[in-house]
């Protein structure tokens, strides 16, 4: 697994790579849980748990199995003295963004298992940025402008098309509203980010932290999970535990590292573009892996959904330019 430099700053190109690699992964995560409910009768929140539990474990071993101590020492004392981040700071957004995981990854699976592969991810990850759009307005006043506000009205026509004119068991409602659902988990630990950002309050965190936000979310899950049905089961108990280790594996633990390796030295609004990745790789996958069919009303809403995402990520890029001139005209005045 590979970690964020500790001394140098991650070269810009790399991170682009890591992102790339992180957004195709998570687009490999419906693909592996649809797998598991057609080979078992384990449901979507007992499939969150071992996903949160797995990607703790993994978060927390494989580090340390890979850093030997006296390196270690030397690269802490080369990377010069750490900001502490304030322990309440860190415990709220450990804390928040765990619960808010628990709701993205669980709503996920369930939009899967109900609606399939292909309109699940699309909703979940469409609806995500148009949330994270309007939440940042509504609490932190941040300007929509006129591309974001068109933005936001495209991905709500795109999300009517899919609920309206499916017309088929492809497209089913109730699926569309967990990928809503996962959407929201997504925005609100999206937007207390920000919003520690914007304060002062606190940073990305290491991957130790990341770590606890996964065990944050098992806890969460966990009696849920129980209620559910947490050991499910299986004709072939080995095929089913493959594809656990892979899901906590590849597309938590891994893509995980990577996004927010990459995410600290990319632009945000590139970061919107790239984890575009993510539901056309699950798109594709569903289509070609698992046989479903996206009939014309539900290529047309995912048409509109991507290009509300595209016209968010250009209207943030646009914004943030501006502010840069803004700001370089009285220095050199």
């Amino acid at each position: 697994m590979p970690k964020p430099p500790s001394g140098a700053a991650l070269p810009v190109g790399r991170g682009l790579g890591y992102l790339a690699v992180a957004g195709i992964a998570w687009g490999t995560a419906g693909a592996a849980g649809s797998l598991v409910f057609r080979s078992s009768d384990m449901g979507p929140l007992a499939l969150s748990f071992w996903r949160c539990a797995g990607g703790l474990l993994l978060l927390l071993v494989v580090p340390a199995l890979r850093s030997p101590r006296r390196p270690g020492r030397r690269a802490r004392a080369s990377a010069g003295p750490a900001v502490a981040e304030p322990r309440r700071t860190r415990l709220i957004r450990i804390v928040g963004t765990g619960v808010g995981l628990a709701v993205f990854q669980t709503a996920y699976f369930a939009a899967v298992e109900s609606t399939g592969l292909a309109v699940g991810t699309l909703v979940a990850l469409g609806a995500g940025p148009v949330l994270i759009a309007v939440g940042a307005r509504l609490t932190m006043g941040e300007r929509l402008g006129p591309g974001g506000f068109a933005a936001v009205v495209g991905a709500l026509a795109g999300l009517a098309v899919l609920v309206l004119g499916g017309g088929g068991a492809e497209v089913r409602p109730a699926g569309v509203g967990y990928g809503v659902l996962s959407a929201a988990g997504l925005a609100s630990f999206t937007l207390l980010t920000r919003w520690l950002g914007r304060t002062g309050a606190g940073a990305a965190g290491s991957l130790a932290s990341t770590a606890w936000t996964f065990g944050v979310s098992a806890v969460v899950v966990l009696p849920l999970a129980v209620a559910e049905g947490l050991l499910p089961h299986t004709d072939d108990a080995v095929r089913l535990l493959l594809l656990l280790l892979y899901v906590a594996a590849i597309p938590t633990a891994l893509a995980y590292a990577l996004y927010f390796a990459g995410a600290a030295v990319v632009r945000a609004a590139t970061v919107s573009v790239i984890m575009l990745l993510e539901p056309v790789s699950a798109a594709l996958l569903a289509v070609t892996l698992l046989g479903e069919e996206l009939t014309a009303t539900a290529v047309l809403g995912t048409v509109l959904l991507l290009a509300a995402v595209t016209g968010l990520a250009l209207a943030e890029a646009r914004m943030a330019a501006a502010g840069r001139r803004e700001r370089a005209e009285p220095a050199a005045a």
